[in-house]
Order: structure tokens, then C-alpha cells, then sequence
């Protein structure tokens, strides 16, 4: 792919982020998109043939990362330390993919009627390690005996409510918009909290 093809791609996925967040799947239209990213309509259609396809590249945008963010719970050995890196890079997303995070969420919170059959069976099958992957820590007597449903839901609902609700966080913060240090100190304060509250051990 050639740069100037990628450039244009990454623009127009950035404006539909925004565009599909704001307005809703239902209500965004592809000339909408066309407006905001100051292009041609027919520009937009060379990229992305329907809206159905842009929503997609809109999703994937947020869902590999989202995949990918459990890697640490799956290669790190540690219990502590995989959860700090899987929080790190669970925050990460709501820093880096804020718009393309309110996708996702509003898509969830629809049904999930326009998710893609194949991201949701990639994202059910993640759930289920990471549900699996806590239980086993109890069981070796890594963790206390938690719920390790209702630990997953805790650690996304703390994650990506700095994405979801951002305009919150910043009208509370009185900040135009949060920095490294704001989503560095997320990270630690929400992983002191997992790791203390349900006595998560380092592996001997």
C-alpha cells in the first residue's frame, strides 16, 4: 500500500471515528464523512465501497487492539505483571482510539446488531481465556476466589470508561483534554486496586 493511499485511508477511518460516534451508525451518512474529512464523496467510495465496509475498518480500528490487549494475560507468567500490562494496554486503546472506542461501545450498548459476526466470535473467545486465566490463578492460590466474570467486567468498565466518558472526566478534572501522565496514573491507581483488592500474588 502505497502512502499516499494510506494517508488518505487513515483520514477518512479518523473522520468516520468521529462521525459514527457523534451521530450513530444509523444517522452518519458517507457524504457526512466526506464534509468533515474535506474530500471528495467519491474519494471516500474509492476506499471504502459502502458505509457497511467504513464501519468496519471503524471497528477494526478499536477491536484488534482490543484483541491483542489480552496478550500479556496469555504470555506473562506473572499474575501481577500480566494485569499491569493488560490494564496499560487496555487504557492505551481509550487514549489512542477515543472516538473509535465510543463505536464499539455504542454498538455494544445497541445489541451489537452491526458487529461483525467474526469480530464477536474473536472477542467472545478472548473473554473466555481471560475468564479461564483468572480462574486458574485462584485455583493455584494466586488470587483470592473472585468472580473472574465480574473481575473482567470491572477491569472494562475502569478501562474504557476514559474513552466512553471523556468529556466527564475532563469537565471534572477541569482539563480540556487528559496527557500521558493523567492515563499513566489510570494505570496505576486501577491496578493497585485489582491487584490489592483481590489479592492477586507474584508467582513464586
Amino acid at each position: 500500500m502505497s502512502r499516499i493511499r494510506e494517508k488518505n485511508q487513515q483520514l477518512i477511518i479518523e473522520v468516520a471515528s468521529r462521525e459514527f460516534a457523534t451521530h450513530g451508525y444509523a444517522a452518519t451518512k458517507i457524504v457526512d464523512v466526506a464534509k468533515a474529512a474535506n474530500i471528495p464523496k467519491p474519494n471516500v467510495f474509492y476506499y471504502f465501497s459502502s458505509k457497511d465496509k467504513l464501519y468496519y475498518a471503524v471497528l477494526q480500528t478499536v477491536t484488534q487492539p482490543l484483541l491483542e490487549a489480552s496478550r500479556p494475560l496469555e504470555e506473562v507468567e506473572d499474575p501481577v505483571e500480566a494485569l499491569q500490562q493488560y490494564i496499560v494496554a487496555k487504557l492505551r486503546i481509550s487514549q489512542d482510539h477515543p472516538y473509535a472506542s465510543k463505536v464499539f461501545a455504542n454498538e455494544v450498548m445497541s445489541g451489537g446488531s452491526a458487529l461483525p459476526e467474526d469480530i464477536g466470535v474473536e472477542l467472545f473467545n478472548q473473554s473466555q481465556m481471560i475468564i479461564d486465566k483468572f480462574a486458574t490463578w485462584s485455583e493455584q492460590g494466586l488470587m483470592d476466589k473472585v468472580s473472574p466474570h465480574h473481575l473482567m467486567f470491572a477491569i472494562w468498565a475502569a478501562t474504557q470508561t476514559y474513552a466512553d466518558f471523556s468529556w466527564q472526566i475532563c469537565n471534572v478534572m477541569q482539563k480540556e483534554q487528559l496527557d500521558k501522565g493523567d492515563y499513566r496514573q489510570a494505570a496505576e491507581f486501577i491496578s493497585q486496586l485489582v491487584i490489592k483488592g483481590c489479592g492477586v500474588k507474584t508467582k513464586p
